[in-house]
């Protein structure tokens, strides 16, 4: 189960036996002691690979596009491959480590996510890559989940709320960090040079698990609702494939809105049968609650912003303005000077303007920034960009923190762990469907509106019209006419992912208008509690 033995057991004497085979005072009930820094560093080594991996390859776009010649939406794929399973296989995976071993599912997803990071390097084509990249998605689902729950079932209590915050530092910096590292390793080697980073990092995460984490489960906790997390998977899969596919079949044409249909079919079928299944991944009764509502519409849709204009951007800054991979990783670190300090001034600012003001602000700038953004052209001053990227990183500061405690909040202690899983899911989720949304609108608009000359041969045509990519090695006036095109779409993605946060501080103003959330019902607390530890793949962050 995700809770700690400690926490699930406070009055259990020191030294004695829990649920989960751990003693009460976090360590080990048998075998060697725990080293509980080791067990950190590890964990966090693990956290570290999967979450930059969300991140990194957007700066090698490019150079993917030149040797593979995938098209913009096949260049969305090899990002969303990853995310999508990421996402969708989290709760479902956080609860088989919970169940049979968190250190089992540490070990096995980094054994998938290290195996499908060697073959990458070995593969010249867009549709394997993409393949690989849902295999590195499976892993990553295995280990997020585990290496939280291993720490808040491994260390002790006057000690994990500092480790916590540890994983929570780790989690939140990773991303950047994987741009930045893949932009230095660029500036050398090629592509398949970040999967190789990918390899080494799980080797060493993989091996500092099998010697210094103990493993720890809950073999009487509920049985895996298998049923919901089929349906859910098959729902986000066909939503996310029609978005994605649009472009290449037309936003009206039968396989999209075939495709989108049977998407939220499946999603009100999930919404259904998790109404009515004794042990649910996540009950829906609990989105009835304005606070805990308000706080996941928020982090979904900061990070469909925050991912959709990062796989965007980096296009940009290579394909159009010319810059190498690593000035492009360094020129979106300013930021992280408006998102560190927001973030950490974030619980002030609340505390002083209410949760309410400080979360609406926040998706305000972020608003603000992605209208900026939209305004970029070929030949834009670096500024411009500046006084877009810095705003978005402010926003995002302010409005993490209280739409994260806003989740937390409007639930009592026993599900405190679904809050968690929850915030983390809706960061995941978001992310992938940004990526999938806002690459759609690009690659569509980008086709749309590339007009080439008469005089260029039609098969240079429809090299071009599949990415901004291939079409800048086809010379000129090829390339020029596709970097029109290319501005054009992205102006159109970052409208539309101003449009998603302006959204959010509408719905966010509007569920929290009352300021305290309702309390809890027991006939809601007890239906989700039946389902608390299925569904909570994270604790306590």
């Amino acid at each position: 189960m995700t809770t700690s033995a400690a926490e699930a057991a406070p009055d259990t004497p020191a030294g004695a036996m829990t649920p989960d085979g751990l003693a009460a005072d976090g360590l080990a009930a048998a075998g060697p002691p725990v080293h509980h820094t080791r067990v950190l560093v590890v964990t966090c080594v693990a956290l570290a690979t999967v979450i930059s991996a969300m991140s990194s390859l957007n700066v090698a776009l490019p150079s993917i596009a030149a040797d593979t010649h995938a098209s913009q939406t096949r260049l969305s794929w090899i990002i969303d491959a990853y995310s999508l399973v990421f996402a969708a296989l989290l709760l479902p995976a956080g609860a088989l480590g919970d169940r049979f071993g968190r250190r089992r599912a540490l070990l096995i997803g980094l054994l998938i996510f290290g195996a499908g990071s060697a073959a990458a390097p070995f593969t010249s084509s867009a549709t394997a890559l993409i393949g690989l990249r849902c295999v590195l998605g499976l892993g990553a689902a295995l280990v997020m989940p585990a290496t939280l729950s291993t720490i808040t079932g491994t260390f002790p209590r006057e000690r994990r709320a500092a480790a916590v915050g540890v994983w929570a530092a780790v989690a939140g910096a990773s991303a950047v960090v994987g741009v930045l590292t893949s932009g230095l390793l660029l500036e050398a080697w090629s592509w398949r040079s970040v999967f190789v980073l990918g390899v080494i990092l799980a080797a060493a995460a993989a091996l500092g698990t099998w010697r210094f984490v103990p493993d720890s489960a809950d073999p009487d906790g509920p049985r895996l609702d298998v049923v919901g997390a089929v349906i859910s998977v098959a729902g986000l899969g066909a939503l996310v494939y029609s978005i994605i596919e649009a472009p290449e079949h037309g936003w009206l044409g039968a396989a999209t809105l075939t495709g989108l249909g049977i998407g939220v079919v499946l999603l009100v079928g999930f919404v259904a049968w998790e109404l009515h299944t004794r042990a649910p991944l996540l009950d829906p009764r609990l989105f009835t609650r304005p606070a805990f509502a308000a706080g996941t519409v928020s982090i979904l849709l900061q990070f469909f912003a925050f991912f959709g204009m990062i796989f965007v951007i980096m296009q940009y800054l290579q394909l159009v303005r010319g810059d190498s991979a690593l000035v492009a990783a360094v020129s979106v670190l300013p930021m992280t000077a408006g998102l560190i300090p927001a973030a950490r001034f974030a619980p002030k600012v609340a505390a002083a303007v209410g949760a309410r003001a400080c979360c609406v602000a926040g998706l305000v700038l972020i608003t603000a920034g992605m209208v900026v953004l939209s305004r970029i052209g070929q030949d834009s001053p670096y500024w411009l960009l500046l006084a877009g990227l810095y705003p978005l990183g402010l926003g995002m500061g302010l409005a993490m923190t209280p739409a994260t405690t806003a989740i937390t909040d409007s639930l009592p202690p026993a599900l405190q762990g679904v809050g968690s899983a929850v915030n983390d899911l809706s960061r995941e989720l978001g992310g992938a469907l940004g990526i999938a949304v806002l690459g759609s609108l690009l690659s569509a608009t980008y086709r749309n509106h590339l007009a080439l000359p008469a005089a260029v041969p039609s098969a240079l045509v429809e090299k071009a019209r599949s990415s901004l990519g291939v079409a800048a090695h086809l010379g000129e006036p090829a390339a020029s006419h596709a970097r029109t095109a290319f501005v054009d779409g992205m102006h159109v993605a970052f409208l539309g992912g101003a449009v998603a946060t302006a959204v959010a501080a509408v719905a966010v103003a509007l569920l929290l208008r009352t300021g305290r959330p309702a309390a809890v019902t027991e006939a809601e607390a007890a239906h989700a509690a039946d389902g608390a530890d299925a569904a909570a793949a994270f604790d306590g962050n």
